[in-house]
């Protein structure tokens, strides 16, 4: 049976591994979303950075925590991350579950919630999930939001259904918990099959320099050779750009990650 949460409410989770599916409907001006997972200690901050589990870095040292592909089903997206619970490290006393928006805000996504699932149930491809909470972003100006917790609490684990939104974005968020971010890494992943070597953007391809060499050669003016008996051997070609020649102006370099 599904339990509906109310915010701010809690519920004791029983099983061993949890599966956290965020589900919204996308459309016309609805900005794509991520889910995240931050590992923290009793002290509410990360061990080190490896504890932000989050598209760039989808799988935690440990393997206790990792972040799945998203997937569509029926009309709604879906981006999920999985917990373990009774193997999880004494060390880690609470997991904040991160929605992030990439290109808009939280504001803008459409039938926001929250699932939980039972990881080791094998429904990876859709299932009843036993409790989920409907996200309704605070003012609609956030850009990441903390959207629930999983907790420790009398030797178990509960999921507290809470909310609070950052208009600063993952780097509002990584930086409360204590994690250094370059601002670079939270930038949204381009599309893997997108075939474009990022890297390359704004650079001449490879070969283009030389042929612009041998074209500013052949189109090189050429000293008029003194009548003579016997055919005069021509000058050399002058490799290189002619001295007021100037490269044209680059973009900005997009570097792969």
């Amino acid at each position: 049976m599904t339990h509906a949460m109310a915010q701010g409410s809690d519920m004791s989770v029983s099983v061993p591994a949890v599966r956290a599916v965020l589900r919204w409907t996308p459309g016309a001006g609805v900005p794509d979303v991520d889910a995240c997972v931050i590992l923290l200690d009793d002290g509410g901050r990360v061990r080190s950075d490896a504890d932000f589990v989050f598209y760039n870095q989808p799988r935690h040292p440990s393997g206790l925590a990792r972040k799945l592909p998203k997937k569509r089903q029926g009309e709604g997206l879906t981006d999920s991350v999985e917990a373990q619970l009774t193997r999880q490290d004494p060390s880690v006393d609470r997991m904040v579950l991160i929605a992030s928006a990439d290109g808009g805000t939280l504001g803008r996504v459409r039938n926001l919630r929250v699932e939980l699932h039972d990881a080791g149930s094998g429904d990876a491809a859709g299932g009843e999930p036993f409790a989920y909470v409907d996200i309704q972003p605070d003012g609609g100006a956030s850009s990441a939001l903390i959207c629930g917790e999983l907790r420790r609490a009398g030797g178990g684990w509960q999921f507290r259904a809470v909310t609070k939104g950052y208009a600063t974005g993952l780097v509002g968020v990584a930086g409360e918990f204590g994690i250094s971010v370059d601002e670079t890494d939270t930038g949204h992943h381009p599309t893997p099959d997108s075939g474009n070597d990022p890297a390359s953007e704004g650079r001449p391809a490879p070969g283009a320099a030389q042929a612009a060499q041998a074209q500013q050669a052949a189109q090189a003016p050429q000293s008029p050779q003194p009548a003579a008996a016997q055919p005069q051997p021509a000058p050399p070609i002058a490799y290189g750009y002619p001295p007021a020649f100037t490269l044209p102006p680059q973009g900005p370099q997009f570097i792969g990650r």
